[in-house]
């Protein structure tokens, strides 16, 4: 990359992030419903398209999904010889362990957020379909892969787990640790 194309990135990334943090200090102040898109970027000394330009919507300022390569690193790390379920168990502690104490941090304030507003606990479905589709895509891809339309169904069962372990999570106010609550989520799934 040259370096007017690294220092473009690097002030757009510092752009997102100032946004970001607007956005988040207005949700919890405030309010996630009270808080409009012009309040957002004037906070951020930033205009309206370029917070569209950042982010579709509010939502999506709190409800982020990983990116494709996110995911597909994430199961290229995992053991191919072990059964799905168990690849995909084994996923979540290894993700989580890269978190640092203050993203943790973060993410029990945004999903604080989510858990507290009815229409964004609705909109985490959506999320997690997306998230277990960018999932199943990557485990597609593999070399070999007899991925199928029941493995689809164990890994959107699995994606609906880690969600309610996290909003089980940010109703406790992280009181619990997260790889606890996502663990004993998973656990269901296997009783049933």
């Amino acid at each position: 990359m040259s370096e007017s194309g690294d220092w473009r990135s690097r002030r757009w990334q510092a752009t997102h992030q100032k946004i970001y943090d607007a956005a988040m200090r207005l949700f919890q102040e405030v309010g996630f419903e009270r808080a409009s898109v012009g309040q957002i970027a004037a906070a951020a000394k930033v205009s309206v398209p370029t917070f569209y330009a950042h982010y579709p919507s509010k939502e999506h300022v709190v409800m982020q999904l990983p990116t494709a390569d996110e995911i597909t690193a994430l199961v290229a790390a995992l053991p191919r010889e072990l059964p799905l379920r168990e690849r995909i168990r084994l996923a979540v502690p290894l993700w989580l362990s890269a978190w640092t104490p203050e993203f943790r941090e973060a993410q029990l304030i945004r999903w604080r957020i989510i858990a507290g507003v009815p229409s964004l606990r609705t909109r985490a479905a959506e999320f997690e379909r997306v998230t277990a589709g960018l999932l199943a895509d990557a485990l597609r891809a593999e070399p070999g892969s007899t991925f199928g339309p029941a493995d689809a169904v164990v890994v959107t069962a699995h994606m609906t787990a880690l969600t309610a372990g996290a909003l089980a999570w940010a109703d406790g106010n992280g009181e619990r640790k997260l790889e606890e609550l996502v663990d004993e989520a998973f656990e269901a799934l296997q009783r049933r």
